[in-house]
């Protein structure tokens, strides 16, 4: 038996070949792209995956049809229905990927509804036909023919790409110009398929496969610029968030021994974010020649709003605490001047105290901070459980209680956030307040620049290899006295 094929066969074939090669040369591209969005590359993956099962199931329906046998006759129904299933499902893919860049994200939930009620209906037809034969059958012969009802295999795919024209042109400004383009170059393509598939089934393939080909060069080249430009404002985010690190730092005494020409205390503080700024700040300075004030602060939330929440605080209570107001005073006129304008609901907590280093008579208030830990002189450290008042930033006219203590010379006292309690290791346990007064009493001996280490180290070993949850700041002062 001599095997002949006719020009138009050949001509096609040539076609239908190419479009094959174009998508296996693009399926590569795509698995080896490493500047596309790992959701952009899986779905090229996926969609030229379907694109070539599309045109080599055609390829072999058109060299099978009209061959003798039952094996021949099963072959070409199953290479039709996927041929025909294919197609189908790559006109919802496509709908999906237009209305993702339309709603600049994914697609809403009723659209995407509707394109999933669509292709199941276009997967039923195709269902239905395998005992029907009304939408397309092949005769004894094993020739294909349409049935009367071959529309509705196109009703769906039809439906899909109505929707995308109408995603294109009720979102134009979600689309940039070359993928808008890109886009309607390929919705229009299936019409222009169909036109010209009564002179050349190759043609249409080659076209597909080539429109497919460009649409997707156009939309990993728009995701690469789009990565380009996101490296580019992380790193211009990068760098502002260290130089506000570095300010926020800056704003703290950092500079230790903090004041060399007095002998009356000695005094240390850190204070460790955990992110790249934070919210917790601790503060001391000379009221008068004789009075020192001490802060220890915690503002609600974490990053960059709580900095800039931090750096009001700080700039508040020394304000008021320069101005020779007491702690109570100046925890309510605090209170009072950022409830007057405070939006977005912050707040912080605050403990401060007013230190006569005369004669060691410290006067402090609460503002809903952690009670501190005191370490009489000759004695060990222990919580010193003060009174309470509410966070500043939470009600206008709050008001707040004072309470007086007298440190004799060798007496600690030890100031922390709530990033020490709660440091929680591997087993989701806290570090707590236990832990805590113990480490304190292993390095009570030491200066007060011992204490903060040893704790430090105490909480970083209790964590372990966990990520930092709080920020971490502490401050512990010894009364010296002349």
């Amino acid at each position: 038996m001599q095997f002949t094929i006719s020009v138009q066969d050949l001509i096609n074939t040539i076609c239908i070949a190419a479009g094959i090669g174009i998508c296996g040369l693009n399926f590569l591209q795509i698995s080896s792209a490493n500047n596309v969005r790992e959701d952009i590359r899986h779905y090229f993956q996926a969609f030229f995956t379907l694109l070539l099962l599309y045109i080599t199931s055609h390829l072999a329906r058109q060299y099978m049809d009209g061959l003798p046998g039952s094996g021949v006759g099963l072959a070409l129904g199953v290479v039709t229905f996927i041929e025909m299933l294919a197609a189908g499902v790559m006109a919802f893919m496509m709908s999906l990927l237009m209305g993702g860049f339309a709603y600049e994200g994914k697609p809403p939930k009723r659209l995407a509804l509707l394109l999933n009620v669509l292709v199941l209906l276009h997967t039923l037809v195709l269902v239905a036909n395998l005992f029907g034969g009304f939408v397309y059958f092949f005769d004894a012969a094993n020739v294909y023919h349409r049935g009367p009802a071959y529309l509705l295999s196109n009703l769906c795919p039809l439906a899909m790409l109505i929707i995308n024209m109408a995603l294109l042109s009720r979102h134009p400004d979600s689309f940039s110009d070359r993928v808008r383009t890109a886009f309607w170059i390929y919705t229009v393509a299936p019409i222009v398929a169909i036109a010209i598939q009564s002179f050349s089934y190759g043609i249409q393939f080659i076209m597909i496969a080539t429109v497919a080909a460009y649409m997707f060069l156009v939309i990993t080249r728009e995701q690469a610029d789009r990565f380009e430009r996101q490296k580019m404002e992380s790193s211009r985010l990068e760098t502002e968030l260290s130089v506000a690190a570095r300010i926020q730092a800056n704003m703290l005494p950092n500079i230790f021994p903090a004041f060399p020409d007095r002998d009356e205390f000695d005094i240390y503080a850190s204070m460790r974010a955990a992110k790249e700024v934070g919210g917790d700040f601790y503060d001391f300075f000379f009221v008068d020649e004789n009075h020192l004030g001490i802060v220890m602060a915690d503002v609600s939330g974490k990053g960059v709003p709580a900095a800039l929440f931090m750096m009001i605080s700080k700039i508040l209570v020394q304000n008021n605490a320069m101005a020779g107001k007491s702690p109570r005073e100046v925890l309510m006129d605090t209170n009072d001047q950022i409830c007057a304008n405070n939006p977005e609901d912050m707040f912080v907590t605050v403990w401060f105290g007013l230190l006569d280093l005369t004669n060691g008579h410290l006067v402090a208030a609460n503002a809903g901070h952690e009670y501190p830990a005191l370490k009489p002189a000759g004695g060990t450290f222990d919580l010193f459980k003060d009174p309470h008042g509410m966070v500043i930033g939470g009600m206008e006219g709050m008001v707040y209680r004072e309470y007086e203590l007298y440190l004799e010379p060798g007496a600690m006292l030890f100031l922390y956030t709530d990033g020490v309690p709660e440091a929680t290791d591997a087993k989701n346990e806290l570090f707590g307040n236990e832990r805590m007064i113990g480490a304190l009493r292993e390095a009570e001996n030491g200066t007060p620049e011992d204490v903060l280490a040893h704790m430090d180290q105490a909480v970083s070993a209790f964590v372990g290899t966990e990520p930092q949850f709080d920020d971490l700041t502490m401050l512990c002062i010894r009364y010296v006295g002349k």
